[in-house]
């Protein structure tokens, strides 16, 4: 069994790891294009798991194969955005579509809240969980102020 001691936000590849460094992230960048593949920039301050739609750092660079203007472009999204998390997603249209086939984390909020479960009783016995981020709990733009 593996526990989050850290309380850490953990989506995409690499999770559980410390964060990467940019040298590390450039490896996954040059990974990524080696087999053809598309890279998004994406940014979120609602980290629910469910909430697979995050915004996009510009447009997804299909036809960009130097990930040093990649992680150019990463360096920017964190200096808009540096109280958000960040992730990098690679797509695969080698099927027609495109797919994701690779996700992680690039940048996260210096204070991470964590997440609530709230439990409800309903007739007969039956319970129903609903997990909500602590950090919805402030309006939009506001979630990871500098408290």
């Amino acid at each position: 069994m593996m526990t989050n001691t850290g309380r850490r936000l953990t989506q995409g590849q690499f999770s559980f790891l410390p964060d990467l460094t940019d040298e590390q992230i450039g490896r996954q960048l040059e990974y990524a294009l080696g087999r053809s593949w598309s890279i998004g920039i994406e940014y979120t301050d609602d980290p629910h798991p469910r909430n697979t739609y995050w915004e996009m750092f510009g447009n997804p660079m299909f036809d960009l194969r130097d990930p040093a203007g990649i992680l150019m472009e990463i360096n920017a999204c964190r200096k808009t955005f540096p109280n958000h998390y960040i992730r990098v997603t690679a797509f695969d249209a080698t099927r027609g579509v495109e797919s994701p086939t690779m996700s992680y984390l690039v940048n996260r909020p210096a204070r991470e809240p964590g997440f609530g479960l709230a439990r409800e009783e309903g007739p007969g016995r039956q319970v129903h969980y609903r997990i909500s981020s602590y950090a919805t709990d402030r309006p939009e733009g506001e979630r990871y102020g500098t408290e």
